[in-house]
């Protein structure tokens, strides 16, 4: 039975590679480099969980990423297009890629061949594993039997309400990438201060600082509770999730003790409602290897 329509994208998504077959998503990956000569498509050419590994082991050594071309694109858009099956493409926040220009491009291309082909192309607003969470309400709405102007329509509303809350184990990576300035940099660096950063509508901000990651990831569940108590305390409409980097056993430490806290607060919430997926390289080359936080997003049905 041919589907409705066919989910895209990007690699930033994060998504494990099961839980995209599965849910029959199409990955289009993004490209990582130690040397800015071999680039290397992430999960194909080179596993997170390797990444990870040579960021540790060469500590000083800052990797980079390179989106997809369009030359990516044509190549997963084009059997969909040939079969009449619509596309949705979602990809990574254009404040801090150019994915979704060459997804742009690779439709005008495809449409010279094929020019009733409906491609969709959306700017997530957000990356990493809150994209993730996106695409899989793209995939909810989908296989609700929802049309595709209708599931459209639906994820651009829905997209204003995702957020990150998260902190990283050092800043010489958001130093090196220029996400912040040299001054916190160095501040950061000798008083053993660590940022908390909210991402909300394509845009970091900082939303407090800490020395010790306990009092970071501490205020990182501060910003949930204060965002769920925002929008009436009504968990069951949001879908949430933990994003970590390299230290798996620490994210099951943090789901625990967030899972703790929530309970606290009242909310009734079990172990499978709070999915931990890691972070992938192309957010990791500006967070390095210990980012740790929060995805939500609002429901899509």
């Amino acid at each position: 039975m041919k589907e409705k329509y066919h989910i895209i994208s990007d690699g930033s998504c994060d998504l494990p590679r099961e839980l995209a077959e599965e849910k029959n998503i199409t990955v289009v990956p993004f490209y990582v480099s130690f040397d800015d000569e071999n680039y290397l498509k992430e999960n194909v050419d080179i596993g997170i969980r390797d990444f990870y590994q040579q960021m540790v082991d060469r500590k000083g050594v800052y990797p980079k990423s390179s989106m997809p071309s369009a030359q990516d694109y044509v190549e997963v858009f084009l059997p969909y297009a040939r079969e009449g099956i619509p596309v949705i493409c979602i990809c990574i926040t254009t404040k801090f890629s150019g994915s979704m220009q060459s997804a742009l491009s690779a439709r005008g291309i495809v449409r010279e061949s094929c020019p009733e082909a409906e491609i969709t192309v959306i700017d997530a607003t957000v990356n990493t594993v809150l994209q993730g969470l996106y695409v899989l309400e793209a995939v909810a709405l989908r296989d609700s039997g929802m049309e595709y102007k209708a599931a459209v329509a639906r994820l651009e509303e829905i997209r204003r309400t995702g957020r990150i809350f998260f902190t990283v184990g050092d800043m010489e990576y958001l130093k090196h990438g220029g996400r912040i300035g040299k001054v916190s940099a160095v501040a950061g660096s000798v008083l053993g201060i660590r940022p908390v950063i909210t991402l909300k509508e394509g845009e970091i901000f900082p939303s407090g600082i800490g020395r010790g990651r306990k009092r970071t990831t501490e205020k990182a569940i501060d910003l949930l509770l204060d965002y769920l108590e925002e929008n009436g305390r009504r968990m069951e409409r949001f879908s949430l999730c933990i994003g970590f980097g390299y230290d798996y056993q620490e994210a099951v430490e943090f789901r625990e003790h967030t899972l703790e806290r929530l309970r606290e607060k009242g909310y009734s919430i079990e172990k499978d409602m709070l999915p931990i997926y890691q972070i992938g390289a192309t957010i990791s080359v500006h967070t390095g290897p210990y980012p740790l936080g929060f995805g939500i997003i609002e429901k899509g049905l």
